[in-house]
């Protein structure tokens, strides 16, 4: 020893006899041993000499038993003993490799089991416990920080003596002997020192201590077993003898038939020659036949094996070591920690396994204090079971919270147990208490299903439904077997893992039997590969985050008033002149940087960036009109923000390509859909149907000797589910597996056996009888085969050639090279889509065609021929797809159903309202009602007009009159929006465009129009030029501009920018700019305006009058009697005879009613007089408002405030007129009537139909 350490444990004082001298100097003694220990080296010095001299038991022991008075002394004692018994694992870390370190640890382990032995005194625990004792009497306003420090320090002293492992070699107890543990177990009694453990598990004011108390209880028990303990004190059950009465036959059986064969291999005579023999068919290392020189009767054990010497198995290979087997303590400690175990569970389990579960969920524990609470888990839930079940005294740890807790430490114990391999047996050890304590809360809810309690089993069912519903419990055996590794887990980990997987599908069998339909989780997991681009993560781009976005930009916009600085609108270029990119992809990128502007947050640049965008790229308004205002802007680029646009992918380099160079490596993103779907338990046990799965269990049946019974009983169940129920019996076809049936067959002891012996015979006898079918079924017993080999192997194999890839022969690939070559430039979207109806090989799939082209290095990857993605609503038209729509459009102009026909026809598939706009924009159609699907309103022999009565030509002009009135719009717009109702862009620019439909409507009603002869005669002549467009144009700027003024109460002039080629073209024609000048539009002043304006001076309801002037005219007779008809045509629902008969006279009376109105129009005067067609029309008109809620319910159109607002307005109108205001005009009459008159037609003619 050093001498400064000798002088300085000298110092301490002396003893003699039983009684202990303190020197004057022996608290600064102690304090300079403490010291000592602070600063020793790695091989732990200080420390070794310390128990070398045996300071613990000659000097610490008996200073705190004879001077406890001392309170400063007993502190510094404890203190300095806390840091002596500390376990070696943490003075050095870890078990270490070296032989110098190793020897060290050894020898610091020798002292710990010296001091253990030295505790084992009742004086001693007795000091400790009247101390602990009297510091818990203090309530806590009176403890001092000192009084805690002391509690803690017992504790911690207590828990290092009893982590101190046992030497057995030292000990050499036998099972029923006190061992050194035992001992210091005992010692803890008889002070009472279990009783102050009790108390601070169960106490409210103690919680702080509940880490501290579940070390010791789990150490005090570390050598017991549930069993062992619920058994002591209690004779033998009748159960417990019958099987120990078995495994005693067995084993006398087994020695019996020993003894027989050795008998038959002795021979009659006794020889003491062995004499040799040559073994026919048995080549040695050369050419002759081996030479045996032995006795014949141990001739069938001779292998060319024997005298070899064993090869060493690498230790990454060997099998996991096995823990420390169990013992069984005196009789007298199992009685007392059985007590302590019922005290526990009465009193304390619920409270303190409730204080563990906050600590390890609030991280306030130390790392892998998780061990203490899985072990206290399943072991005394494990008591509670054996001695009288009980639910209430578990109740904390019996719920799907449980459950939950353990699956996730299962996981997250294998995940470090592959990527932690030095640590691996720790990991392994973690998780295997992590299953034992899985498979203890099964076994519970098993036992709470037995219980006469109607309220335990109704929890019991509950727990189940739950653990039966969530995916992650029912897979989690399969994921465990299936990942089971002899070289990291022991083997009694996989005997728990079979029994606890036997015990669930046992449960989950039962639980299905009695219900009909079991609805169970089911996880999808969809695997996207990425494209090399960082892409937002799902949360990001969720909805509630994009609004959360929304809010902030917007914010931001609203606080700078939508102003942006000099520099940023200087520094911000919407697209690159010099990139090879053509102009319409870079429109696409342009929204896809607003968009990214807008996720990361940046308001000013997506905003200047959309202003950039505006002016490079004005045309079709793809960000917005040149006039646009803020709001419109902020609606603008939240609808970017939210829409889903095409990115497109960078170049990767250095990317490698497989065999076939179809496929490129990429990582792949996982996206998990949940759903329900029906279960099945016999599709669940398929997918135990896997070699990967049955190789454990074979494993576990190779040591069928020593397994117990039940072990035994839970192979065999598994096996017999998939040899006998699912009919997989050929799974079992493998030769080890027959190898070790024949052990089985052979062993003198088989009739212990009887359940694998007889399961052995089946699978034998099954595969002699499909050797009379298959003779390759031989061969096939060298290998492992998953569904597939079976089903081949018992059904019959597949011809050669089949479920290979179909080759492509000389001639095919010739044929897809010329079409290649001859559709590379025609700029379809889809080159593939063209070249599949083109083959002569109409069998051929998209994957196989990409496949090929890569191959022939016609492209360079299968990337160049991905699907083109579906569009946004940022819609971009080349000039060759403009000119394809015009011809089709010219083709189809006079079908009945033009844009039906357009959009089967289209190349490049977009949508009804793409296409609706864009014919609106190129000026082919001045109206949308003009491209609606015209109907056939009466049989055909009825419009040749052959053979009608005149009741029959009334009824043919009530329903089959022409519809050029712009109420048709609400009808058809109905129709069309049916149609397309899963397009939810359409829908939208559908409603906006029947919101303005409406305003211009409600424009035309209320506010009558004076129309100057020059004015109309020249908008006539322009749409007879063709000038529909520009005109349509004009008006909607128009009444834009009307609204705006309105709105704001500001007026300034409105330039007139041409969006199209079309009123660009009309901007240079004369008689447009004549029609400008006498509608008061201002032309450019001088060179530095490019546009015609609006003037500021031209009022807003002005501007309406105009807007409606530049609709076309309605002098022709069809419309006038159209217009005149309308109100008196409101037909009745009903189909029986006398409302049809109504129906024909009221059609009658409209007859003339408009011949009257066309004679005072040709006369130029006044309207309709008061007189009886006038009564008949009110008439009409009364039966019409009557309806009118029945007919806004029917129509899908009237879905919009705006023009719900303006019908009303027109109704109104229009019962003022039908009360005798002759001054009104006779649109406003017929119009909303119209427009319900023709809905009911419909309807009644889809009923006769």
């Amino acid at each position: 020893m050093n001498c400064e350490l000798l002088a300085t444990c000298s110092a301490l004082g002396y003893l003699e006899g039983d009684t202990y001298h303190k020197e004057s100097d022996c608290l600064e003694s102690v304090k300079d041993l403490i010291r000592y220990l602070r600063h020793e080296d790695d091989t732990r010095d200080v420390r070794q000499q310390l128990g070398a001299g045996q300071i613990v038991q000659n000097d610490l022991l008996p200073i705190i038993t004879q001077h406890r008075q001392d309170k400063a002394l007993f502190d510094a004692c404890i203190r300095l003993m806390v840091n002596l018994t500390q376990p070696a694992m943490l003075c050095f870390g870890k078990v270490p490799d070296d032989p110098v370190f190793r020897f060290h640890f050894l020898q610091v382990t020798s002292h710990l089991q010296a001091y253990k032995e030295a505790f084992a005194s009742e004086c001693v625990f007795g000091i400790l416990s009247e101390t602990l004792y009297d510091l818990l009497q203090l309530d806590w306003e009176q403890r001092q920080e000192e009084d805690n420090l002391l509690i803690e320090r017992i504790l911690l002293l207590v828990r290092n003596v009893l982590h101190i492992p046992a030497n057995p070699n030292e000990e050499k107890k036998v099972d029923d002997d006190a061992s050194v543990h035992d001992r210091v177990l005992w010692a803890l009694h008889m002070s009472g020192f279990d009783d102050l453990v009790k108390f601070l598990a169960s106490a409210q004011s103690e919680q702080q201590w509940s880490m501290h108390v579940l070390e010791i209880i789990s150490l005090m028990f570390r050598d017991q077993t549930p069993e062992a303990l619920v058994s002591a004190g209690h004779a033998r059950s009748a159960e417990e003898k019958q099987r120990d009465c078995q495994e005693l036959e067995s084993l006398r059986q087994k020695e019996h038939a020993e003894k027989r064969s050795r008998t038959l291999q002795r021979g009659t005579r006794h020889s003491r020659f062995g004499g040799s023999y040559v073994i026919q068919g048995l080549k040695a290392i050369g050419d002759k036949d081996v030479i045996y020189h032995r006795n014949l009767q141990n001739f069938k054990n001779y292998t060319h094996d024997m005298g070899k010497a064993v090869r060493r198995v690498p230790k990454r290979n060997r099998k996991a070591q096995e823990c420390k087997d169990k013992r069984r303590s005196a009789l007298n400690v199992r009685l007392f920690l059985r007590e302590f175990c019922v005290d526990f569970l009465d009193n304390c389990y619920n409270r303190l396994m409730y204080l563990v579960k906050e600590n390890l969920i609030r991280e306030q524990s130390q790392q892998h204090d998780e061990t203490y609470y899985l072990w206290a888990l399943s072991f005394f839930m494990a008591f509670n079971r054996g001695n009288g079940f009980r639910a209430d005294l578990v109740s904390e740890t019996m719920s799907i919270r449980a459950f939950h807790f353990i699956e996730r430490n299962i996981t997250n114990y294998y995940e470090m147990l592959l990527t932690d391999r030095k640590e691996a047996t720790s990991w392994s050890r973690r998780m295997h208490l992590a299953l034992k304590a899985y498979q203890e809360l099964l076994l519970t809810v098993n036992e709470m299903d037995r219980s006469p309690d109607e309220t335990i089993r109704q929890s019991s069912s509950v727990i189940k439904s739950n653990v039966f519903y969530l995916m992650e419990y029912r897979d989690i055996f399969l994921t465990l077997l299936r990942k089971y590794d002899e070289t990291r887990q022991p083997h009694s980990y996989l005997k728990d893992l079979v029994e606890s997987t036997h015990l669930f599908l046992r449960m989950l069998e039962r639980f299905c039997k009695g219900r009909k339909n079991l609805m169970v989780q089911r996880k999808n997991v969809k695997r996207k590969k990425s494209r090399g681009k960082k892409q937002q993560s799902a949360a990001e781009t969720s909805p509630e985050a994009l609004e959360e976005t929304w809010k902030i930009v917007e914010e931001g916009f609203k606080a700078a008033g939508f102003q942006l600085s000099e520099s940023l609108t200087e520094s911000i270029v919407p697209f690159d002149a010099t990139s090879e990119t053509p102009l319409e992809e870079q429109r696409t990128e342009a929204m896809v940087r607003v968009q990214d502007a807008l996720l990361a947050r940046l308001g000013p640049e997506a905003l200047g960036l959309l202003r950039a965008a505006r002016e490079v790229w004005p045309e079709g308004d793809v960000f917005g009109s040149a006039d646009v205002e803020p709001e419109e802007e902020l609606e603008l680029l939240k609808q970017i923000l939210h829409a889903n646009l095409p990115r497109s992918s960078p170049p990767e380099t250095g990317v490698e390509e497989d065999e076939d160079g179809a496929e490129l490596e990429e990582e792949e993103l996982e996206s998990v859909q949940i759903s329900e779907t029906e279960f099945n338990f016999l599709d669940f046990i398929k997918r135990f149907a896997n070699p990967s799965i049955v190789r454990p269990y074979l494993l576990l049946l190779k040591s069928y000797s020593k397994n117990t019974p039940h072990t035994n009983h839970c192979i065999a169940r598994m096996l017999h589910r998939l040899a006998v129920d699912l009919k997989m019996d050929a799974l079992l076809f493998q030769l080890s597996v027959f190898h070790l049936f024949n052990k089985i067959l052979n062993d003198p002891a088989a009739a212990a056996y009887k359940e694998l012996v007889s399961f052995a015979k089946y699978v034998l006898n099954r595969f002699f009888s499909l050797t009379a079918q298959n003779n390759k079924a031989y061969v096939e017993l060298l290998f492992w085969k998953n569904v597939g080999a079976v089903r081949e192997m018992t059904e019959g194999y597949s011809k050669d050639g089949e479920g290979k890839k179909p080759t492509w022969t000389e001639e095919e690939e010739e044929e897809l090279r010329k079409l290649y070559e001859e559709h590379r430039d025609s700029e379809v979207p889809d080159i593939v889509e063209t070249l599949l109806p083109l083959l002569s090989n109409s069998n051929r799939n998209r994957r196989q065609v990409v496949t090929q082209l890569v191959h022939m290095g016609l492209v360079e990857n299968a990337k160049e021929l991905k699907k083109p993605k579906k569009g946004t609503r940022i819609v971009l038209w080349t000039e060759e797809q403009e000119e394809e729509l015009q011809m089709l459009f010219e083709e189809y102009r006079d079908s009945d159903d033009v844009l039906g026909n357009i959009l089967k026809k289209l190349t490049a598939k977009r949508s009804r309202a793409r296409v609706v706009d864009k014919l609106l924009s190129m000026g082919l159609v001045s109206e949308r009602r003009e491209l609606y699907k015209k109907r056939s309103r009466s049989a055909q022999g009825k419009n040749s007009g052959k053979g009608m009565t005149e009741e029959e030509f009334l009824a043919e002009l009530t329903q089959g009159f022409p519809d050029d009135s712009v109420e048709r719009d609400d009808e058809d717009e109905s129709e069309d929006e049916s149609e397309d109702s899963e397009e939810e862009e359409e829908d939208e620019e559908q409603e906006r465009e029947r919101s303005q439909n409406g305003g211009r409507r409600s424009q035309s009603m209320n506010s009558p129009l004076e129309r100057r002869a020059d004015v109309g005669t020249m908008v006539h002549a322009l749409h007879q030029a063709g000038m529909s467009g520009p005109l349509l144009w004009l008006q909607n700027c128009l009444n834009r501009t009307a609204s705006d003024r309105e709105d704001d109460g500001l007026s300034q002039p409105v330039p007139l920018v041409p969006v199209t080629e079309a009123s660009e073209d009309a901007m240079e024609n004369k008689s447009f700019l004549r029609l400008l000048r006498k509608l008061g539009m201002r032309a450019p002043a001088d060179e530095q305006e490019s546009f015609w304006r609006i003037p500021a001076k031209i009022s807003a309801s002005q501007l309406r009058s105009a807007a409606a002037a530049l609709s076309p005219r309605e002098d022709e007779p069809s419309e006038e009697r159209n217009g005149s008809m309308s109100p008196a045509r409101e037909p009745q629902q009903e189909e029986d005879e006398e409302d049809s008969t109504e129906q024909r006279a009221q059609a009658l009376r409209a007859l003339l009613l408009a011949r009257t109105r066309k004679r005072h129009t040709s006369e130029d005067t006044a309207p309709v007089s008061a007189d009886t067609p006038a009564d008949d029309t009110n008439t009409v008109i009364e039966r019409s408002q009557e309806k009118t809620s029945t007919k806004r319910s029917r129509s899908r159109v009237l879905d919009d405030d705006e023009e719900k607002e303006n019908e009303d307005d027109s109704i109104t109108v229009m019962d003022l007129d039908a009360n005798g205001d002759d001054d009104s005009d006779r649109e406003d009459i017929s119009a909303p009537v119209k427009r319900r008159r023709k809905m009911v037609l419909i309807d009644e003619e889809e009923d006769e139909d």
